[in-house]
């Protein structure tokens, strides 16, 4: 029988985003079924990161369990390692994103930050012709380094899909496996002016999870994003999402997107694993 191993994990909540974070090492290949065990054991946690306090270029190092780029993981990892080291500034390399995303933090109360990542430019921002079933039409779709997000708005015949979660479930599948991209989320947005609601549905084909998650930070910021090119100017947001809201401030002519929001350290334990 094969010795177990115990893993130190951190679980933190991020806007109700709930993200577990491994800091013991475990292999790439190992670590999908690594993260569904962890899901398995606190059905609460949405997704599942693995963390290296220091690369091979002295900064920290965040690898998700599908290898796509998560802005709430990001900000879990920082305010995690604010609370072991103290610092409120930082750089962090993240899986999906080709550079290191720049981090701020300013405590929050007992193990709690408001913290504020840069997230990574966009790729492109589009209009894409989608069809699903007898839905038809094009919708916005930002491209980002490690994951993508389509945009939903109450005048598209798509947003009924918020109402039918489970066909919209089998749609944001599809729609992944024809763009062929790490991660995709249907971002349904609601509203008018600098408030609005976001309910996010994001799907990560490698490790096989499909959530409505209580809140999306890449998802916040490509919202942000296309609203802002679309204006073809500056535009900041607070986004209500499930589990609280995010700020979202884009600037389509600098190319600079700024998330805020707030993490809290839940829980430190360890976990068996074969």
């Amino acid at each position: 029988m094969a010795e177990k191993k115990l893993l130190k994990c951190s679980i933190l909540d991020p806007t109700g985003n709930i993200t577990a974070l491994v800091e013991s090492p475990v292999e790439i290949a190992l670590q999908p079924g690594v993260a569904r065990k962890i899901m398995e054991l606190y059905p609460q946690v949405e997704q599942v990161g693995f963390l290296r306090p220091e690369n091979g270029e002295g900064l920290p190092e965040l690898r998700m369990a599908g290898g796509e780029f998560c802005g709430n993981a990001s900000m879990s990892a920082a305010a995690l390692l604010a609370a072991q080291n103290g610092k409120t500034a930082m750089r962090l390399r993240v899986s999906g994103a080709a550079e290191p995303v720049a981090l701020r933090l300013a405590p929050d109360g007992e193990n709690s930050w408001i913290v504020e990542i840069r997230m990574p430019p966009a790729l492109e921002i589009i209009r894409k012709a989608f069809s699903f079933g007898e839905l038809q039409g094009e919708l916005p779709l930002v491209r980002m380094e490690g994951i993508s997000h389509v945009i939903i708005e109450p005048n598209s015949g798509f947003f009924r899909l918020l109402q039918e979660r489970e066909t919209a479930e089998r749609a944001v599948r599809a729609f992944c496996e024809s763009l062929r991209t790490d991660g995709l989320g249907l971002m349904f947005l609601e509203g008018e002016g600098t408030e609005r609601r976001l309910t996010p549905l994001v799907y990560v084909p490698v490790s096989e999870t499909t959530f409505w998650e209580n809140a999306c930070a890449s998802g916040s910021a490509a919202t942000g994003m296309y609203l802002a090119a679309k204006a073809r100017a500056a535009r900041e947001l607070a986004l209500r999402e499930p589990g609280g809201t995010l700020w979202v401030k884009s600037d389509p002519c600098s190319g600079e997107t700024r998330l805020k929001g707030h993490v809290r350290l839940a829980e430190s334990t360890e976990i068996s694993f074969n």
